[in-house]
């Protein structure tokens, strides 16, 4: 079994491997649990001309901790599959002038019997909610369709294959 700190570590080799912004975000996974994924990013790569932080680097954050989390979800499953934000929208309620914490809470049933259609169709839609906080209030909140495409070879598409040959 793999354990939530591994996940933590691989999903932070994943994005800085594959994904040169977290390299320039700074961006860094705080916690990553079956309920939660906590990520962080410094103030300082991530500030605009007023010393708060760049809308760019919010909404970047924010698109990959859902990222994460629907990664995350995979991953604990067995599951192999492509993962696209395909609509997103983000409120910036509160300017963030200290470290850019962002969480994604995860819930099990509902990503459950989202992912069970990643096994009969190829695809899954994830609907993600990932917040950022200030001073204790909400300062950002992000809201971001995620779809998962099955990858050929990988157990989801195997059974998608079985039961469109049945058909």
């Amino acid at each position: 079994m793999i354990t939530a700190d591994a996940l933590g570590r691989e999903l932070q080799e994943t994005w800085l491997r594959e994904i040169p912004l977290a390299n320039a975000l700074a961006i860094e996974v705080v916690s990553c649990t079956a309920e939660e994924i906590v990520v962080r990013a410094p103030l300082g790569p991530n500030r605009n001309l007023h010393g708060t932080a760049f809308a760019g680097s919010l909404f970047a954050v924010c698109v990959l901790t859902g990222w994460g989390a629907a990664w995350r979800a995979l991953k604990a499953r067995g599951v192999d599959g492509l993962i696209v934000v395909a609509d997103s929208r983000i409120r910036y309620r509160k300017a963030v002038t200290g470290e850019l914490l962002c969480r994604c809470r995860l819930d099990s049933d509902d990503i459950e019997q989202r992912l069970a259609e990643l096994a009969k169709s190829g695809r899954a839609s994830l609907p993600l909610v990932c917040t950022i906080d200030q001073d204790g209030k909400r300062a950002v909140s992000f809201e971001g369709e995620y779809v998962v495409h099955a990858k050929e070879g990988s157990r989801a598409h195997e059974t998608e294959s079985r039961s469109a040959r049945a058909s």
